[in-house]
């Protein structure tokens, strides 16, 4: 009785699911939030807007990203399909190399351990009663939520785990794998006395996309999509940020995430930021690359890892300019060139309306023509004895490399 009382809760709370977060870009009501970062002049405040990139205050709505987070992975078939893979060979595709890009990007403070089902879960209709598409019809998905709650949950605690993942059948007729998307819910849905805040639905061919479950995740740590959404579907989704995080493209050149994401997440602190000063002037700082690993013996601490990684110029209210560095390693190995990458941050835009712009540093020409993703901004970052004013009349220049591989960098304002 336990058990049917909570499938009836379930079907009333994913009967109000709100629009896909990944592509809709629709703002969750506002949360309970504590202090992140607030004391920084250069925190930008977190406003309204669906996935705010604003670092004064969390929403804890989210679980911020830190210690170990337990993952449960739920494959679901079809009475339409003989599976032809087996779970054990999906969850392959995509650990531990997840769990690799997250401990790695959180310079060890962050650790996803997945737990995978055996054996295939049958759901009760044919995979194409569900419509499964890039832009899923609401209440056909509240449907196919409503219905994967109701077959997983005697077999599985939602309540032991950080993040569950629901893993189509990708070779069932109706499974589109671009329907591959993180679900909130207006309102949480009661299983196994713990409160279901979002799902991440996977429809991925396999093997799957480069980096599609941990671009996905991501967005369950309050991180917005970097890229634009043609209304026609067929305009250049990367011209905003190009390679330079996968938050922007999953198969950019450059999927290490921004520092400026790494300190709304908290994964860097106040000693790994820079702040330049609201007057006039000029500041000097050394910057250590984004995917440098921690140097301190235990990884990451509690404020972040060693060394400058991010400086940050205050523009408005509500922007401000980051200046970090990137360079060939961790997974920026492939990056098309190493330098001084600056880039534009508005905390009251939403998910894919623009939140991050990356300043080309060198406009007018392109880089890495054959395996960009948008090589107008392969060649972005500044190299050493190059320099950039940016519209809002702020210089930096990049004036030597030392010994140590930090970049210096002087910032005029």
């Amino acid at each position: 009785m336990a058990a049917v009382a909570r499938r009836r809760r379930a079907y009333r709370a994913a009967a109000v699911l709100t629009s896909l977060v990944a592509f809709m870009g629709m703002a969750l009501l506002a949360g309970p939030v504590t202090a992140a970062g607030g004391a920084m002049p250069c925190a930008l405040p977190r406003t309204d807007a669906h996935h705010s990139l604003g670092t004064d205050t969390w929403d804890d709505a989210y679980k911020r990203p830190r210690g170990t987070f337990d993952a449960a992975l739920v494959f679901l078939s079809f009475p339409d399909a003989k599976p032809k893979t087996t779970p054990a060979e999906l969850t392959a595709d995509h650990f531990p190399d997840t769990s690799r890009f997250f401990e790695e990007t959180s310079y060890g403070a962050f650790h996803l351990r997945p737990h995978s089902a055996r054996r295939w879960i049958t759901m009760p209709r044919p995979s194409t009663a569900y419509g499964i598409q890039r832009d899923w019809d609401p209440e056909r998905r509240t449907d196919y939520l409503r219905d994967a709650i109701d077959v997983a949950d005697p077999r599985l605690d939602f309540a032991k785990y950080d993040v569950v993942y629901l893993i189509a059948d990708p070779d069932a007729p109706g499974v589109d794998s671009d329907a591959t998307k993180v679900v909130n819910f207006d309102e949480p849905v009661e299983v196994d006395g713990g409160d279901l805040r979002r799902l991440v639905t996977v429809f991925e061919q396999s093997p799957p996309d480069r980096h599609v479950l941990a671009h996905e995740t991501a967005h369950v740590f309050d991180l917005p999509d970097l890229y634009q959404q043609p209304e026609d579907g067929k305009a250049d989704w990367d011209t905003r940020v190009g390679d330079w995080d996968l938050m922007g493209s999953q198969f950019g050149l450059a999927p290490e995430p921004f520092a400026w994401h790494r300190w709304k997440i908290g994964w860097l602190g106040p000693r790994n930021i820079d702040c330049a000063p609201a007057r006039h002037g000029v500041t000097r700082h050394s910057l250590r690359a984004v995917s440098a690993p921690s140097g301190g013996a235990d990884g990451a601490g509690v404020e972040g890892p060693d060394g400058t990684r991010l400086a940050v110029v205050r523009t408005g209210t509500s922007s401000a300019i980051a200046v970090e560095a990137r360079t060939r390693r961790g997974g920026d190995a492939s990056v098309c060139r190493e330098g001084v990458l600056m880039y534009r941050v508005h905390s009251d835009t939403a998910s894919t309306q623009g939140p991050v712009e990356v300043i080309d540093g060198h406009p007018g020409t392109s880089a890495c023509l054959r395996t960009s993703v948008h090589p107008a901004l392969a060649d972005a970052p500044l190299g050493v004895g190059e320099g950039q004013v940016t519209e809002e009349g702020v210089r930096v220049e990049v004036t030597g490399r030392g010994a140590d591989g930090e970049w210096e960098v002087k910032i005029t304002k």
